[in-house]
């Protein structure tokens, strides 16, 4: 499969941005797989944005819950990240993860969500 990210940019602190994440040439098996967002800013350990479940459960990690939301669309294979209440430390490379039933994982390049006035 192929991971691909956009989305990613100038925020404002306060403001809006959307991700999304398209996972190429996995229809067959797109809808039974887990999909995550994860971050790593500079200096930092990667970690968990939120990420959905098969059946549509969703885990968010402490710094994105109340503000981010993240949803899946089988039929396109995407999975889109909402976040909403900008802060500067939302400034990270933030990357797609596609996780199989059978635990067969990849990850996507990143791309890269800036939050400054």
């Amino acid at each position: 499969v192929q991971i691909v990210e956009s989305g990613g940019g100038l925020g404002q602190p306060g403001g809006s941005l959307g991700l999304s994440c398209k996972v190429f040439d996995s229809e067959r098996f797109f809808d039974a797989a887990t999909v995550g967002w994860y971050r790593q800013a500079p200096g930092r350990e990667r970690e968990l944005v939120a990420r959905i479940t098969d059946d549509g459960r969703t885990i968010y990690g402490d710094s994105a819950k109340g503000r981010f939301a993240i949803s899946r669309d089988n039929d396109k294979q995407t999975v889109n990240l909402q976040m909403d209440k900008l802060k500067p430390e939302d400034t990270a490379m933030y990357f797609c993860n596609f996780r199989t039933q059978t635990g067969w994982m990849h990850w996507g390049h990143g791309t890269h969500v800036t939050v400054s006035s």
